[in-house]
């Protein structure tokens, strides 16, 4: 027997909280009891969310809210602007193409971050587009967007500004509301501290504006339908009962801790994580714009990518994540997010020094370790 450590970009760890949750009797849908467990859980959403507007909860991944803001704002035909700086980027594209809407593309190069004013001149170049969508952060790169300055130049115009924050949730600071964010979709395994199946959407009333004329075809996902049924305190189809339950106990550790902490904390575990790095003499991926979810570095060369996530998670029970698509065996992926604590970094570094070691890497052993530790007690 082994204690595993989880130090992937979702799914994330699980406070004890939340597992003792998912293991009480369930209780019908239908019912006062879950009337009120869904409107503790829409207050704690606000909060975390920064917002007074609603927050749906879908039961889906965070890809099914993203699905669900596209074709609710959208109809065939219409023009929407995407930014492109990773695989999370790229979806919003595949989602458009699935749904007939045009897109222009600002094309950034991985590793970077998008600069909000080619946003600004891409809508004044073109009065057809309808919605921007953007990433906080991108999880396959390990970049995060500066998404106040994007709000300031979308706000002033007819488009709506729409943020993928299935990562940055609750980890990083997103003021939906005072960031003009105006569809914010978000998940539940990453920095809500919750297993995968459940998917959220704050939506503001200029976002509205588009939705009710949308003509997209939606059944499940149709966010009129939703808005309906929360008006009565209840959710349209068969919620996620146990998630929805679980959700409360995460919004509560976040909310007793302060969102200022919660950041504060992401911030100090990614420092830590970016230091030890360093002192292996491994290159961040993206130095210039890293997010406080997931450091991504470059795999040394000689070394095999696939093989180091490999080994270290089958032999030593510690699993981090590789690259995807033109990174694949180019970058290993250090999450910190959620219920990631100081030791799970020392323990992940040391893993991953070990491991660089046998696989012939020379460095200095224990420098990662000492790297972190040295931010940790500052």
């Amino acid at each position: 027997m082994r204690k595993n450590y989880l130090l992937t970009p979702g799914p994330t760890p699980l406070p004890p909280q939340v597992q003792e949750a998912m293991a009480r009797p369930i209780i019908h849908h239908r019912t006062p009891q879950f009337q009120a467990i869904l409107k503790e859980a829409q207050e704690g959403l606000k909060y975390v969310f920064q917002t007074k507007n609603d927050v749906f909860i879908l039961a889906s991944s965070g890809t099914g809210a993203m699905e669900a803001a596209l074709i609710n704002l959208l109809s065939s035909g219409d023009t929407a602007l995407i930014v492109q700086g990773g695989k999370f980027g790229e979806r919003w594209t595949e989602i458009a193409k699935a749904y007939g809407i045009n897109s222009e593309i600002i094309d950034v190069e991985w590793g970077q971050a998008v600069n909000p004013l080619d946003i600004g001149k891409k809508l004044k170049g073109n009065p057809k587009i309808k919605v921007v969508f953007t990433t906080l952060c991108e999880t396959s790169t390990g970049v995060v967007n500066d998404i106040k300055a994007i709000g300031e130049i979308v706000k002033n115009t007819q488009a709506v500004l729409v943020v993928d924050a299935i990562s940055g949730l609750g980890a990083v600071d997103l003021k939906t509301d005072d960031w003009s964010c105006d569809i914010v979709v978000s998940g539940s395994q990453k920095g809500l501290m919750l297993p995968p199946g459940l998917g959220f959407l704050s939506v503001s009333q200029k976002a509205w504006g588009l939705i009710e004329n949308s003509k997209s075809p939606r059944y499940y996902l149709d966010l009129k339908k939703a808005r309906k049924a929360l008006e009565k305190t209840d959710t349209p189809f068969t919620p996620a009962i146990t998630l929805i339950i679980a959700l409360i106990e995460a919004l509560k550790i976040i909310k007793q801790d302060g969102l200022e902490n919660v950041f504060l904390r992401h911030r100090k575990m990614a420092e830590a994580t970016r230091a030890a790095v360093k002192a292996l003499g491994l290159e961040l991926f993206a130095p210039s714009a890293g997010s406080d979810v997931v450091t991504a570095a470059r795999v040394p060369a000689g070394i095999d990518g696939e093989k180091l996530v490999k080994t270290m998670r089958d032999t030593y029970g510690v699993t981090i994540a590789g690259g995807q698509d033109e990174l694949k065996g180019k970058v290993i992926r250090i999450a910190h997010m959620g219920f990631i604590e100081e030791f799970d970094i020392i323990a992940g570094i040391s893993c991953l020094e070990k491991v660089l070691s046998v696989m012939g890497y020379k460095f200095n052993l224990g420098s990662g370790v000492k790297a972190a530790e040295e931010v940790f007690l500052k």
